[in-house]
């Protein structure tokens, strides 16, 4: 009886061993049709028994099957053994065939594996683990036949969806504009610079674009919307504004009738309307391709700001158009620009032939001579002369008006009316003087949007050199203005720039700037080793050889009584000075760059009592603290000074003013503009800076020098900036002033 037991024990080993190889590849239906099973030697017998279809594997080898005589089968009250299996993929989908219906066959390499009854519950999906595994109710996995464990399964639930794909948000993009969005998507995903040549009006477009499902912005169902209208409206129309419109072209979206066609019109509309902001805020030419003495603040537009703008807009033509400079005197001069071109109203005033007038004023043994005319009402007229206007005499005002339009039209200045002045009113060179007016318009483009500083009150000085006249506005209106005089047409032009004064300097020691020191006053040394001394300067010179020029606070001062600081790399100032009497010439260009100030007294205390209205500074006051010692008044919030080239501008009376372009600034711009190059034009041009280092130099015999050699300030003394403006500066060697050093890199803007 024992050997029956044993031979069946192990037969039933046998069979539950082919019964794992076969129930690996058996049907779905097996498990449904045979819902319970009382024992493992049941299921293993039934699992032997022939099926209709072939089985998908070989059948096992002696080698397959391992004899375990120490196994048994266990009680069904006893714990379930769980089965683990070889790792699976870490992501598995699971269909309908993969779910366990069968028990698993048993992993070949176990030795030690237990056979359970199952339990009977839905089947479930986790990872395989390892190799040695123990047989439990069925959570299976997909896994390979090499490694899965075997024991009776519950039927399985219903089989699992396959996954379905990823459900793709409903596009926003109305039917009829999906074509040419897809178009869109296309152009924009090749990053190609097709139409944009700027990486951050590249970005700009693709997240735009992107944003809105990449719809046209310009078109609806292939139709001009009206921010598209408002856009093509200001790009034709800008010559108003100085610009050329042949650099803003407009796609023909009446040609495109294909999605291909109204995608790329869209994106060259865009590109268009860049252009057009870039260069309406900043000019179609960076400044520094004018000079080397030009410095102002930078301010780019922000091409996803002028999407966003002009694209939600009211009026898009509105929104376009505000990239232009905001200033009265920008509007005055495109209004004026629209007269020159014929467009403007009113009727034209033609002056009569008639005798030379002239004006002589009061002498010493003369009488002032004033003459009358029926033709000065006319000419005051044409002049822009308001005051006084239906008055026939021919006085100072309307002498000094004449002489002004002399000197614009770079006549002989005179201030007499005589047949050539009278001809040059009537006929005035229009195309010159568009010319210049369009230059004008594009140095506005160069300055700051706000000149001034909003908790002054927009507080702010504007200097005109070709006018020679210094201003300080606040809340947009003239506070008071002088005469000044500027620097001399060449290497001492005085540059035009914006920066801001923090301070004022009574009784300043002129520290010679080194241009002068080793151009001017070093060979003067050669040839009078006293002339120095007899100029009231003092030499110091450096460990190093170098030296430095200074003149002690006094009122033969170059600088006379006060200097107005506002540091800048040009190291350029404003100043008053002892000689009054070129204040009263009509040409002012006589320094070596700095500005003199007619009345700086005046000027000190109006800017004191802006920066600290409190203080109540009068000139009096400020001229109480003459003496021989440095006095510092400093701003609490420094103004900005505005130095800046108007040959063109209008007057309070109305009155286009033309002045002569004592510079050449005018001459360079319209060449550059009429042999331009596109938007290379706007690219920035690095100037060399000239080394501003001060050589050793062997003085003359006899000269006097105040430090004998010694200075307190290390080998080669204190910098000149830091001489002038008192504080260290981290910036590389400036420039002096004037100088025009060759051009040597090219930057994009």
């Amino acid at each position: 009886m024992r050997d029956c037991l044993n031979h069946r024990a192990g037969f039933d080993r046998v069979l539950m061993t082919v019964a794992a190889t076969f129930l690996t590849v058996s049907a779905s239906s097996a498990l449904a049709q045979d819902q319970a099973r009382s024992s493992a030697a049941e299921l293993a017998i039934e699992a032997a028994i022939p099926r209709p279809e072939p089985a998908n594997v070989p059948p096992p080898t002696a080698s397959d099957i391992k004899l375990d005589t120490t196994a048994t089968v266990q009680d069904s009250a006893k714990e379930p053994v769980k089965a683990e299996a070889a790792p699976a993929p870490d992501k598995v989908e699971t269909k309908p065939s993969d779910v366990a219906t069968t028990p698993a066959p048993e992993a070949p390499k176990s030795e030690t594996a237990k056979i359970e009854p199952a339990k009977i519950e839905p089947a479930k999906t986790e990872p395989a683990k390892s190799e040695a595994a123990k047989t439990e109710p069925a959570k299976s996995e997909p896994a390979k036949a090499d490694t899965a464990t075997a024991t009776p399964a519950a039927p399985a639930a219903p089989a699992a969806a396959p996954a379905a794909e990823p459900v793709k948000a409903a596009s926003n993009v109305p039917a009829a504009d999906q074509p040419v969005a897809d178009k869109l998507k296309d152009i924009i995903g090749a990053k190609t610079s097709r139409h944009f040549d700027r990486k951050n009006e590249r970005a700009a477009i693709e997240k735009f674009y992107g944003a809105r499902d990449f719809a046209p912005v310009w078109t609806q169902a292939g139709s001009l919307t009206a921010a598209a209208k408002g856009v093509i409206a200001r790009l034709k129309d800008a010559a108003s504004d100085g610009l050329n419109p042949a650099d803003y072209p407009v796609p023909d979206f009446a040609a495109a009738t294909t999605p291909d066609a109204l995608a790329d019109a869209e994106l060259k509309l865009t590109a268009s309307m860049f252009d057009y902001a870039r260069q309406a805020q900043s000019g179609r030419m960076h400044w520094s391709q004018v000079s080397g003495d030009i410095l102002y603040p930078e301010h780019p537009v922000d091409p996803s700001e002028v999407l966003a703008k002009v694209t939600t807009a009211a009026d898009a033509s509105a929104a376009l158009d505000s990239y232009n400079p905001p200033q009265k005197l920008y509007k005055e001069l495109k209004a004026k620009l629209a007269e020159l071109r014929g467009l403007g109203s009113g009727p034209v005033i033609e002056i009569a032939d008639g005798p030379a007038l002239k004006y002589t004023p009061a002498g010493k043994k003369q009488a002032e001579i004033v003459v009358e005319d029926p033709r000065v009402p006319q000419l005051r007229a044409k002049l822009g002369l308001a005051e006084n206007a239906s008055d026939t005499r021919y006085d100072a005002t309307v002498a000094e008006a004449v002489r002004k339009f002399q000197s614009g039209a770079e006549m002989k200045v005179t201030g007499i009316l005589d047949d050539k002045t009278v001809k040059a009113i009537n006929t005035p060179k229009r195309d010159k003087q568009i010319d210049t007016v369009l230059v004008n318009m594009e140095r506005w483009r160069w300055l700051p949007r706000d000149l001034g500083v909003p908790s002054l009150g927009d507080a702010y000085v504007i200097l005109n050199i070709p006018d020679y006249t210094l201003k300080v506005m606040q809340r947009g209106q003239q506070v008071w203005t002088t005469r000044v005089v500027t620097g001399k047409p060449g290497t001492h032009a005085t540059p035009l720039l914006t920066e801001t004064m923090k301070y004022i300097t009574v009784n300043p020691t002129w520290n010679v700037p080194p241009s002068i020191v080793y151009n001017e006053y070093l060979p003067a040394l050669q040839q009078d080793p006293t002339v120095l001394q007899r100029m009231g300067l003092k030499l110091e010179q450096n460990r190093d050889g170098s030296v430095h020029i200074s003149q002690p606070p006094g009122e033969a001062n170059a600088l006379g009584r006060i200097r107005f600081n506002f540091p800048n790399k040009f190291l350029v100032y404003q100043h008053d000075t002892p000689d009054k009497n070129l204040f009263a010439k009509e040409d002012r260009a006589f320094s070596h760059g700095c500005m003199r100030v007619q009345n700086p007294d005046q000027y000190a205390s109006v800017l004191l009592n802006i920066a600290m209205p409190n203080e109540k500074y009068t000139p009096e006051r400020v001229r109480s603290m003459y003496g021989k010692s440095e006095i510092d008044l400093k701003f609490p919030t420094p103004i900005p000074v505005n130095i800046t080239y108007q040959t063109a501008f209008v007057d309070d009376g109305g009155k286009l003013q033309i002045r002569k372009d004592v510079y050449g600034r005018d001459a360079t711009m319209i060449n550059i503009l009429k042999n331009g190059r596109g938007k290379d034009l706007e690219n920035v041009v690095a100037h060399s800076q000239p080394s501003y280092s001060r050589p050793a130099t062997t003085l003359p015999s006899g000269v006097a020098i105040a430090n004998n050699g010694g200075s307190s300030f290390g080998s080669s003394g204190p910098n000149f900036f830091e001489r002038l403006f008192g504080a260290p500066t981290l910036a590389p060697p400036p420039a002096p002033v004037g100088r025009r050093p060759q051009q040597q890199r090219v930057f994009t803007r």
